[in-house]
């Protein structure tokens, strides 16, 4: 059991290490080769911070454990909502002023759906990991245009802001870049084995694990990237991070997840941990979007009530393994 704590311990803080080296650099990168800052905000940052999601799920998914590939997705997604921006909140109430981003709330309330309806026949088939990566093609090609043709946008200007005081040289961008995907992949490898080991000896499902621990290591750069953020009074690239985050998580982690080894789902998953995501996003879009013309915003009460549902939705998942002990 010990060589297992140690695989997750290690393999988590080298992932945080390597995600936040790979974000930067691919951020510093863009800038240089003329990325419009939009664009940087919603792809290559959106990419970068869900690197590790897409490395520990394709992992998993060869080495034959799709239930970490679908709890890391799935359980992602919980902990950027309620955990993320519950904990932003509380340092600093989200505004929502970016009018791409309340286009993106919509879009990941109505994807959420479409991914539950898949899951509803309890399989991850060939056929739905490529409608799932075929809708993100066409989600980055929206992102791409988006990007390119809108000039201003409060998420832009926070972007820009946030390029210009990186300080790195090309040549150290490159390197970060470079180094963060190397050590990213490492890491990621060393999480998988580690969960798997405990998954075994706890005699659970790989899938709660997924959802617990690799969900919450996996989802730190996304927690440390808009706590920054928040500091700083950027609210559209906190709430940035989120959404970016689980549009990839949904559409591309489970679709090349589901590419590489299509695979069942417990039934649990749909009337548990989907319910609790879908839920989540549902609240998300209703509090973030807006109406009758005003501005969105995640108050304090709000995110108090968001990171309450995660601690209640982890308790729920863990005490049983607690009580239940190693073998």
């Amino acid at each position: 059991m010990g060589m297992a704590v140690v695989a997750v311990i290690a393999g988590l803080i080298l992932l945080v290490w390597s995600a936040d080296r790979f974000v930067s650099g691919a951020a510093a990168t863009a800038t240089y080769f003329g990325m419009p800052p939009l664009l940087i905000g919603m792809v290559v940052v959106g990419f970068g911070t869900s690197a590790p999601e897409m490395v520990v799920s394709a992992l998993a998914a060869v080495q034959g454990s799709p239930g970490i590939a679908l709890g890391n997705a799935y359980g992602s997604n919980i902990a950027n909502i309620a955990l993320i921006l519950g904990i932003t909140a509380l340092i600093s109430p989200v505004m929502v002023h970016s009018a791409v981003l309340k286009k993106e709330l919509p879009i990941l309330t109505l994807i959420t759906a479409g991914s539950v309806w898949l899951v509803a026949d309890l399989m991850i088939s060939l056929s739905d990991a490529m409608i799932l990566l075929g809708v993100f093609a066409v989600l980055m090609g929206w992102t791409i245009v988006q990007g390119i043709r809108r000039k201003t946008d409060p998420l832009a200007e926070q972007m820009e802001v946030r390029a210009m005081d990186s300080g790195l040289s090309i040549r150290q961008a490159v390197f970060r870049l470079i180094l963060g995907l190397v050590l990213l992949i490492l890491s990621s490898r060393i999480l998988v084995w580690g969960a798997v080991a405990l998954a075994r000896m706890f005699h659970v499902s790989d899938m709660i694990i997924g959802l617990t621990i690799v969900a919450v290591g996996t989802s730190l750069p996304e927690l440390a990237s808009s706590i920054i953020a928040a500091r700083r009074n950027e609210h559209d690239i906190a709430l940035g991070n989120v959404l970016g985050s689980n549009l990839f998580n949904t559409l591309a982690v489970v679709g090349i997840a589901g590419v590489i080894h299509p695979f069942g789902v417990d039934p649990s998953v749909l009337y548990r941990d989907m319910a609790v995501m879908g839920g989540l996003t549902l609240s998300l879009f209703i509090i973030g979007y807006g109406f009758r013309g005003r501005p969105g915003r995640i108050n304090r009460l709000e995110g108090t009530g968001l990171l309450a549902v995660y601690l209640g939705y982890t308790a729920f998942l863990v005490i049983p393994l607690l009580t239940a002990g190693p073998s």
